[in-house]
């Protein structure tokens, strides 16, 4: 096999090709001009891995690049569902989860997956060198098309942590807490989670056969506990609970922006989950390899088509008839429905994808009301859509999927049961611990009277959102 992007970091041999005119009777003669092309350069197997290694390059490159859609998602979602005084902070805070999570995740962050696979002792093999910020690997290198591309996907993912607890805290965190919690854990703690479970090498993966193939449990599971510890140290917006402790609304400031941003996060998640299929190449002269699971097992990019979108229809239709029609429930359920399906992908019928999409979209709005009776804010419902369905993903997968005879998956329902107490606290243990040592200095949460006034102006010294009207008057 050519390719086997989870264990590579290695230096792959320099190819060169050989540049030959085009002519109508096949000629060889002449200088290279606009009308040349590339030609093997006798070296077959050489050929075929550039070849190889170059389409694997392009592919990982557009889907990370359009995986920031789903960023630009997340900034007009939350921005939406902030109220007008808080808009260009919500915004700016989606901006920043991306230029402080960028560094960090290149320094310590990809080590983390490649060196923590099979526990907490660190691995000082090759791949975990590496890894490290100073290696070859980690910088343009014409003898390597495969790093750069593959940690630039990861990288996006590590965004999407951030984002899910982004929206959870707006209009009252401080943005120097916040930066800090979001760098931990986009750059420490799902990665971690991620090296746990989400390669071929992972402990939980070898020793209890977990399966969690579009990363609902290391990614939205973990980011959603941690955003749980963080939200009980954090506390409820001024307003929200009247002075018997019950819920009162506070509704989007603009619903049509909030529902254009998840469809931009539904598109921006085809491609995410692309990027967690492998690109196989076989050897020349053997048989065509199928793409792959993080974990080898093989699979279709049809898996995606077919059931990502059945486990989105799913999850919109099981949030509108439990929410009774309401319209952000409804949206916020499509995408609740994508993550439900999320740890079996590869393996699910389309039918059983809707089925389990349904249940997962009418488990977030319950999840959702609960949360919201027992007194925490979660001001997008994050904890409800990534974290209900982030557990009923991998839950599914241990009652559908365990020991699915295709493909011969390692797969059992108690792997997954010990796959999700450990997302659980690994993501739970550290939001609320930092968020708690942040609160005890009084780093956690702003002012009453900054909160009162809007962030917007509090703390950038400029409104979002001008009222109708200002434009003109005297300030």
């Amino acid at each position: 096999m050519l390719s086997d992007i989870p264990a590579t970091n290695k230096m792959a041999s320099p190819v060169v090709l050989v540049r030959e005119p085009v002519s109508m009777v096949g000629s060889l003669q002449g200088r290279p001009g606009p009308g040349s092309r590339l030609t093997w350069s006798g070296d077959v197997e050489g050929d075929a891995r550039l070849f190889a290694e170059k389409t694997i390059e392009t592919f990982y490159f557009w889907t990370g690049v359009l995986m920031w859609l789903i960023h630009a998602g997340f900034m007009i979602y939350e921005a939406g569902v902030a109220r007008q005084k808080n808009v260009l902070m919500t915004m700016m805070k989606n901006l920043l989860t991306c230029a402080v999570i960028t560094p960090t995740f290149f320094l310590f962050g990809w080590w983390i997956y490649y060196a923590f696979q099979g526990g907490v002792v660190p691995d000082t093999g090759a791949d975990a060198v590496a890894a490290l910020p100073w290696s070859d690997a980690m910088g343009p290198n014409l003898g390597d098309n495969i790093t750069g591309v593959f940690w630039f996907a990861f990288l996006l993912f590590s965004f999407t942590t951030g984002s899910i607890m982004s929206g959870a805290v707006i209009e009252r965190i401080r943005l120097g807490a916040y930066l800090l919690l979001a760098m931990i854990l986009g750059s420490v703690v799902w990665i971690l989670a991620a090296a746990w479970g989400w390669s071929s090498g992972a402990w939980l993966y070898t020793e209890y056969g977990f399966h969690d193939w579009g990363a609902g449990g290391c990614v939205h599971t973990v980011a959603a506990a941690f955003t749980l510890g963080v939200l009980l140290n954090l506390g409820p917006r001024i307003g929200k609970y009247d002075d018997q402790g019950r819920p009162l609304v506070i509704p989007p400031h603009n619903l049509p922006m909030t529902m254009l941003g998840l469809m931009l996060i539904f598109t921006g998640f085809y491609a995410f989950y692309a990027a967690c299929a492998v690109f196989q190449v076989a050897a020349p002269g053997a048989d065509p390899e199928p793409w792959r699971s993080i974990y080898g097992t093989p699979m279709t990019l049809g898996s995606l088509a077919f059931t990502v979108t059945m486990g989105f229809a799913g999850g919109a239709m099981g949030a509108f008839i439990t929410s009774k029609g309401d319209p952000y429930w409804t949206i916020s359920g499509g995408l609740a429905g994508m993550i439900s399906i999320a740890s079996g992908v590869d393996v699910y019928h389309p039918a059983l994808g809707y089925l389990i999409g349904f249940a997962g979209g009418a488990l977030a709005v319950f999840v959702g009301n609960r949360l919201e009776r027992r007194g925490i804010d979660d001001a997008v419902g994050a904890i409800a859509v990534h974290g209900g369905a982030g557990v009923w993903s991998m839950l599914a997968m241990g009652l559908f999927a365990s020991g699915y005879p295709q493909h011969e998956i390692l797969s059992s329902l108690k792997g997954q049961l010990i796959g999700i107490a450990v997302m659980i606290g690994v993501g739970f243990v550290p939001g609320y611990l930092i968020s708690r040592v942040l609160k005890r200095f009084g780093l956690l949460r702003v002012s009453r009277e900054v909160e009162l006034a809007g962030l917007d102006v509090a703390e950038l010294g400029i409104e979002g959102v001008v009222p109708a009207g200002a434009i003109g008057e005297k300030t």
